[in-house]
């Protein structure tokens, strides 16, 4: 069985933080690409930040770059989106992602792309 639960989101102060975490099972996430993106009312799913750690590559989308760091624990399967200085615009349903390997390494990394999708947590900045 292959699944993605997500954790960590709430309503937090502009300048503040946060610490999303996704729980894999069935699924090693360490040797696969694993993402997080976003979708705020109104607007397309848009990836935030991407990693495969066998190869220590990350990818971040410009508007979080310095503020966002995705990281992985390998032994519990389990990737983590920390989140400081967060803004207004920052606001959205965060969801946790897998993919095979060489999704990690395209230009464009699609939602289309994933195979696997969890739940969606809500991070909410005011």
């Amino acid at each position: 069985d292959v699944q993605l639960v997500e954790s960590g989101g709430g309503s937090v102060q502009a300048g503040g933080s946060l610490r999303l975490s996704c729980a894999a099972s069935g699924y090693t996430s360490t040797t696969n690409c694993m993402g997080w993106f976003r979708q705020a009312p109104g607007k397309e799913r848009e990836i935030v930040a991407a990693t495969y750690a066998a190869l220590n590559r990350t990818h971040y989308v410009d508007s979080v770059k310095g503020r966002f760091t995705i990281s992985q624990d390998n032994v519990n399967n389990t990737v983590y989106l920390q989140m400081n200085s967060l803004k207004p615009e920052d606001t959205a349903v965060y969801y946790c992602a897998a993919a095979p390997t060489a999704v990690c390494f395209v230009h464009s990394i699609l939602p289309g792309d994933f195979d696997f999708w969890g739940q969606g947590t809500q991070v909410t900045v005011s």
